[in-house]
């Protein structure tokens, strides 16, 4: 192997390194895009049950934030869910467009060596290709030795570009594809945590001002029945003084027919 390197001249230098840290980024991605650390399970269902209890706070939030780039959606919604609509998607929108640009960190870099790779080997191909002519200029055709190392170097090259060159396409397309699928996902529940929240405020502001006639009724009730009951008083106050109006002359009237 290391004959192979050294015979590929210097630009084995970049093009090795070129796949030391695509490989780096092909497993540092997948451990980072694995379904369970970006969209746990359940996570929607137990963040629905904290609201219905009425059990968030700011530790909890801060947790779901810090938990997977999911709980950063849902918590920028959960802390916006007592505004309007709008807003509430306004923050969940931009968190997640931070979220994306986190899940698509280091592909740009990943199709960058995917890239030049095959040009790094295609430069050494064509530095090979130089040094076959130069020794055939200089020695001639009948030396097969020194043409050798020319042409060694123009496959050699060639070959380790291409190597690094297909894997880092594979996994920049994949992880690409990857990283579309599950921002998805994470629309889709953090669609429906906002359609349940708004509903819950919909129920809230109808069961509020049912109450709130339903006490003025009460109070209007009251307020009647007082009203009856005080007229009730005045009229059972006036009726002796009526009587007592109605005796008087029945009386004189009497005392007047004895006379």
């Amino acid at each position: 192997m290391i004959e192979i390197v050294k015979a590929g001249g210097w630009l084995m230098a970049p093009i090795i390194l070129c796949a030391i840290i695509a490989m780096g980024i092909i497993l540092e991605r997948y451990w980072t895009l694995a379904e369970k650390r970006v969209i746990p399970e359940d996570l929607t269902s137990k963040v629905w049950a904290w609201v219905k209890r009425d059990a968030l706070d700011q530790s909890q939030l801060r947790t779901l934030h810090q938990g997977s780039p999911l709980g950063q959606i849902l918590a920028a919604g959960l802390i916006n869910r007592d505004r309007e609509r709008a807003v509430m998607k306004d923050a969940i929108e931009d968190t997640g467009r931070h979220v994306v640009h986190g899940l698509e960190r280091y592909l740009d870099t990943l199709g960058t060596i995917a890239a030049i790779s095959p040009l790094l080997g295609l430069l050494g191909t064509v530095i090979g290709m130089v040094k076959v002519f130069t020794a055939i200029t200089t020695h001639g055709v009948g030396n097969p030795t020194v043409l050798a190392g020319g042409i060694a170097e123009a496959l050699i090259t060639t070959a380790a570009g291409l190597t690094v060159a297909i894997p880092a396409l594979i996994g920049y397309r994949y992880y690409r594809n990857r990283v579309d699928s599950l921002v998805v996902d994470m629309e889709k529940e953090a669609i429906k945590l906002v359609e349940a929240l708004h509903r819950r405020q919909d129920k809230q502001q109808v069961r509020f001002p049912l109450e709130e006639r339903k006490g003025e009724n009460e109070g209007k009730q009251h307020g009647d029945d007082a009203q009856v009951e005080a007229e009730s008083g005045e009229l059972a106050e006036a009726t002796p003084a009526t009587d007592v109006a109605h005796e008087k002359p029945l009386a004189k009237k009497k005392s007047g027919k004895k006379k």
